[in-house]
């Protein structure tokens, strides 16, 4: 449980940091105003990421997943698949606010982003599996009248 509060606080100083580096870069560029998927690099950090996290964190701490394998497919694919999704958004931002068409600049650009995307997905699938077991267990522990695992 303690790793994934340390994830959610990663998260949430990555999104400050973004979120900083958006409103200087903007200013030092003089683009103040112009729209670019920069502008939304700390909104996806702290939702996808520490807002994600903490929820996980209450239903680990209910659930009990950190202990099974699906929770650790989760963990590591979900933290690789926003990873990279925001790097690709940070690169097709910085080149938008620097007067480039990043559709034309490189095709890799779009294709790295769906990779994590995809990756992200699996993530997620891997979340569900882990949290369809630990219901199963707890409603089959309930039902039973046998300890419920915490």
């Amino acid at each position: 449980m303690k790793r994934l509060l340390s994830t959610a606080f990663a998260y949430m100083i990555l999104g400050l940091v973004s979120g900083l580096f958006y409103r200087e870069y903007t200013k030092a560029t003089d683009t103040v105003g112009v729209d670019s998927q920069l502008s939304t690099l700390h909104t996806h950090f702290l939702a996808l990421g520490m807002l994600v996290f903490l929820i996980v964190l209450a239903l680990d701490a209910v659930l009990s997943l950190s202990g099974r394998r699906a929770f650790s497919v989760f963990y590591w694919t979900y933290n690789i698949g926003l990873l990279v999704t925001v790097a690709m958004q940070a690169v097709r931002g910085i080149l938008t606010l620097d007067g480039q068409d990043p559709t034309s600049t490189s095709a890799a650009i779009p294709g790295i982003a769906g990779l994590g995307h995809i990756i992200l997905t699996v993530g997620l699938v891997a979340l569900f599996v882990a949290l369809g077991a630990a219901v199963t267990e707890r409603s089959r522990a309930l039902a039973e009248g046998t300890s419920v695992p915490a």
